[in-house]
């Protein structure tokens, strides 16, 4: 039996972002043993998914770390194939301790290397379609079957009040631009709920506080944050009437499982390179301005349609 390992360490977004790479390396190696690499936060949402056997977790330890070291190349060297959809400095540099395996990422002359000149240049999604391609993957699903992730939830799905909009306030905290306000959020917030929408707070505990601002101004409010795991968004975003949010994890999470999203983009990212994808035309749309404190809540309301 074959065996292969898949890397995909962080983060939330770019995790759903390979989602139809996991189901075409699944398809392809239908009858192989298949192992992700991956970060703690993301274990309960790969074991939960039909396309891998096992779940190990990379513990990211420093090249000074000589017991780490070795624990990563016994994980990393007994395989026949990898497949690095994280292509990062690091995860590049795991090339040196993978042994004779062949090896599906950036760097080196194998044959399944991707050498393409112009993959920075590609949305996330086509850049991995690409390099499975040259990797002999000639079947690449535009979306993946989800049934899995949007039957989640359903301890929080079944209490909402229905019909709900999901709000996602947060976002990186090293990247405070990529967020617009609470108080923009809070009056949204009161928008919806006078249209008949129960506003549904999701995220972190960390985004507790943004919660804690929006239910201010919003007493209809349900704060969510820190209360499910990442599965469980899949099910909640899915039975939701639309998403609006900024560039996060979350937001490609609702566009993978087919909720409607407005996704709000600052100078920050490039929507070109990273913007959530959704099921179907025109159901994610993107509303982009150099400076977030420059987004009116009248143009947010606009732009729902």
């Amino acid at each position: 039996m074959a065996r292969i390992l898949v890397i995909r360490l962080s983060a939330l977004g770019d995790f759903v972002q390979s989602f139809p790479a996991f189901a075409a390396i699944r398809a392809h190696h239908p009858d192989a043993s298949i192992t992700l690499l991956t970060t703690a936060p993301f274990r309960a949402l790969a074991e939960a998914s039909p396309w891998f056997d096992r779940i190990e977790i990379d513990t990211r330890p420093k090249i000074t770390d000589l017991r780490g070291m070795k624990r990563l190349r016994r994980q990393l060297s007994v395989f026949d194939r990898i497949y690095d959809l994280q292509t990062s400095g690091r995860s590049s540099g795991y090339r040196r301790l993978a042994g004779r395996a062949d090896w599906s990422g950036i760097g080196g002359n194998g044959t399944l290397s991707h050498t393409n000149p112009s993959r920075t240049l590609m949305h996330t999604r086509a850049r991995q379609r690409d390099q499975l391609r040259t990797a002999g993957l000639a079947e690449v699903p535009e979306v993946a079957d989800l049934g899995w992730l949007t039957a989640q939830g359903s301890r929080f799905t079944t209490q909402l009040i229905t019909p709900y909009a999901v709000i996602v306030p947060g976002a990186a905290p090293h990247r405070p631009g990529k967020r617009w306000s609470a108080e923009r959020y809070g009056a949204l917030a009161s928008h919806l709920a006078a249209t008949g929408l129960t506003p549904v707070v999701i995220g972190s505990g960390a985004d507790t506080p943004l919660a804690a601002v929006i239910q201010s101004v919003c007493p209809e409010t349900v704060d969510l944050t820190g209360k499910t795991s990442i599965p469980d968004l899949g099910g909640i975003c899915a039975g939701a009437m639309i998403a609006i949010g900024n560039d996060t994890g979350p937001m490609h999470l609702a566009a993978a499982v087919g909720c409607r999203c407005l996704v709000l983009f600052s100078a920050e990212s490039d929507p070109g390179l990273t913007a959530p994808i959704g099921r179907s035309a025109g159901q994610v749309r993107v509303l982009r301005v150099h400076d977030m404190a420059t987004l009116s809540v009248d143009r947010v309301v606009s732009a729902l349609g």
